[in-house]
């Protein structure tokens, strides 16, 4: 193939805040918070069972199957976005992101900070509305992201809440820059909704939960996605990367590492 006839894919159009975009208003953005998926840098928490290459392996097939989630549910009133770090990394996330998704770099902070400078960012931009979404929840169904971008687009002031059953959320919408709704939270344990919730008590701001999802983080959790998606059970149209992914791996090494066989008593 010659180089003038060669298919090129561009990087993604990266939002600055300091230049607001016209375009953004009236718009949900779905976003999805991520790191740059690097072998030592994401899902260390898999490590094992998964070697880093594994894991930050497993780390691509949960963004592609986020992020084509979020594609389906935009419709008109919503944009994909991705808000990444560390800055340089645009160009891995040609092959991973849809086109049309755009890309905000994200803040350094402690963990609460970056959520709520992104939010900070999104809405300097001049979207509506926004909704911040883990990139470790991939079987949560594009009609809850959908259903998310509605709500933001009704009257009055309100959040909405995705739980995970942890005790944490896959997806916080917001329609003001409500700052106070990531302080005084103790993140990565099983206070952090209720905690959210309280916080929005305490302003009057009506909540609204969505469908009930899960984050894969641990080896638990890394079985309980195997039983979701490769069990007798399962739908095939739920995480095809994520689905491929831990097919080909425990047909290439058996299913003990990280599908074990429950034995019942």
């Amino acid at each position: 193939m010659s180089v003038g006839t060669a298919r090129v894919k561009a990087v993604h159009h990266i939002l600055n805040p300091a230049l607001p975009d016209p375009g953004a208003r009236g718009l949900c953005a779905l976003a999805i918070m991520t790191k740059a998926p690097r072998a030592g840098y994401v899902k260390t928490r898999l490590v094992p069972p998964l070697t880093p290459d594994e894991a930050a392996a497993l780390n691509v097939c949960l963004l592609r199957d986020t992020a084509a989630a979020i594609a389906q549910a935009l419709g008109e009133n919503a944009r994909g976005v991705a808000i990444y770090t560390p800055i340089g990394a645009e160009a891995e996330y040609i092959d991973i992101l849809p086109s049309g998704f755009e890309l905000v770099p994200q803040r350094d902070g402690a963990f609460g900070e970056r959520l709520a400078l992104a939010a900070q960012d999104l809405f300097r931009i001049g979207f509506s509305s926004v909704c911040l979404i883990d990139s470790d929840s991939p079987t949560v169904a594009p009609e809850i992201y959908a259903q998310a971008a509605s709500e933001l687009m009704k009257a009055g002031d309100r959040a909405v809440l995705g739980p995970s059953d942890d005790g944490g959320y896959y997806l916080i919408g917001l329609k003001q820059n409500h700052r106070s709704l990531f302080e005084h939270i103790d993140w990565s344990t099983e206070r952090v909704l209720d905690q959210t919730i309280q916080r929005a008590a305490e302003h009057n701001l009506e909540v609204k939960l969505l469908a009930v999802g899960f984050d894969v983080d641990d080896r638990a959790t890394l079985r309980r996605l195997c039983d979701e998606l490769l069990g007798q059970n399962s739908n095939a149209s739920v995480a095809p990367e994520t689905r491929r992914f831990l097919r080909n791996l425990i047909e290439r090494e058996g299913r003990q590492r990280v599908w074990p066989v429950q034995v019942t008593k």
